[in-house]
C-alpha cells in the first residue's frame, strides 16, 4: 500500500469513527470541509456565489451539499454531480423506548434500513444520536439540538446459550420484534435502582411497556429508563428534564480498525457503495 493510498484508508477510518449516526457523519464532513476553505451558506439567504470559491449547505443536521464554482465557469455551462447516502441499516430507538419484562430493563428499538441483523447480536452497543434540550431563562423557553455518543457499552442484544437452543446450528431466522431486543448492562443494574423517576417511585422491574404510564404524565421518564436519560443528561452536562426529546440508535463500541496485521482495513459500521450515483449536466 503506498503513502497516498494508506492516507485515503486512514482518513476514511477516521471519518467512520467520527460518524456513528447520520447527523455526526453530516457534522464531520461540515468540520472537514471548513478546514478546506468552504464557507456554509443557508436556504434562507440569497447566495452571492463567486467564480474560484466552495460553498455548502446543510439541511435537518443529516443532509450536507457542498460545491465548488470554477474559476472560468459560465452560467449555463455543465456540472457534474457525486452523491452519497449518509445513513445506513441500524437499529433506532422507539418514541417509547421503556421496557421491563421479567426484571430485566430493556430498550425497545425498530429496524432501519435492510440491515444484515444477525450481526448485531452480542456486541458491546451504546446509544448515539441528537437531542432536543429545552432552556427556561427568565420566562422565555429556547431548544437547542445537540448531538450525543455514550462511549462505553451499555446495551447488548443477547443470544440463548447453545443448551438452551439447541437447534441454532440447523438455522435461525431473526424475528426483529423479538430477537433484536437490547437489554441495558448489568454493570448498571445497581445505578438503576438507585433512579428515581418523576414521581419519586424508583423504576421496579414489573413488567411495563412504557405506554400506560406516558399516557398518565407525558414525560420522558415515562418514555424511556430514568437511567438511559441519566446517562445522556451526564454526557450533555444538563438535568434530565431538560431532554426535551432525541433521536437516537444503536451503535456499536467497537472503533473501524486499519493495521498492517490485517489484509483489509475493518469497520463494524456498515459501508456501503450502493448510494453512490454520479451524473453530468449540461444546461440547454
Amino acid at each position: 500500500m503506498s503513502k497516498d493510498e494508506g492516507t485515503v484508508v486512514s482518513d476514511l477510518i477516521n471519518f467512520l469513527n467520527a460518524s456513528p449516526t447520520t447527523f455526526h457523519a453530516a457534522a464531520e464532513a461540515k468540520k472537514q470541509l471548513q478546514a478546506v476553505g468552504y464557507e456554509q451558506i443557508s436556504e434562507k439567504e440569497v447566495w452571492e456565489l463567486k467564480a474560484g470559491h466552495k460553498y455548502f449547505l446543510t439541511r435537518d443536521h443529516s443532509t450536507i451539499v457542498a460545491f465548488a464554482v470554477g474559476k472560468r465557469y459560465v452560467a449555463g455551462n455543465g456540472f457534474h454531480i457525486i452523491g452519497a447516502h449518509t445513513d445506513s441499516p441500524c437499529l433506532k430507538l422507539k418514541p417509547v423506548s421503556k421496557v421491563v419484562k421479567g426484571g430485566i430493563l430493556e430498550v425497545g428499538v425498530q429496524t432501519y434500513g435492510g440491515g444484515l441483523w444477525y450481526t448485531w447480536f452480542d456486541r458491546d452497543l451504546t446509544v448515539a444520536g441528537r437531542v432536543i434540550l429545552k432552556r427556561e431563562n427568565a420566562g422565555s423557553v429556547s431548544y437547542s439540538h445537540r448531538l450525543v455518543r455514550i462511549e462505553e457499552p451499555i446495551m447488548r442484544v443477547p443470544t440463548l446459550a447453545i443448551h438452551l437452543d439447541r437447534g441454532v446450528n440447523d438455522g435461525f431466522k431473526v424475528n426483529t420484534q423479538t430477537h433484536l431486543v437490547p437489554i441495558l448492562a448489568t454493570s448498571l443494574k445497581a445505578e438503576v435502582n438507585k433512579v428515581s423517576s418523576e414521581n419519586g417511585s424508583v423504576e421496579s422491574g414489573k413488567q411495563n411497556d412504557g405506554r400506560k404510564e406516558n399516557d398518565k404524565t407525558g414525560s420522558s421518564n415515562a418514555k424511556h429508563h430514568p437511567i438511559l436519560l441519566q446517562l445522556l443528561a451526564s454526557k450533555l452536562e444538563c438535568e434530565p428534564d431538560d431532554i426535551c426529546d432525541f433521536e437516537l440508535q444503536a451503535s456499536d463500541t467497537q472503533p473501524s480498525i486499519n493495521s498492517r496485521k490485517i489484509t483489509t482495513p475493518f469497520s463494524p459500521v456498515r459501508v456501503s457503495d450502493s448510494g453512490r450515483f454520479r451524473f453530468r449536466f449540461r444546461l440547454p
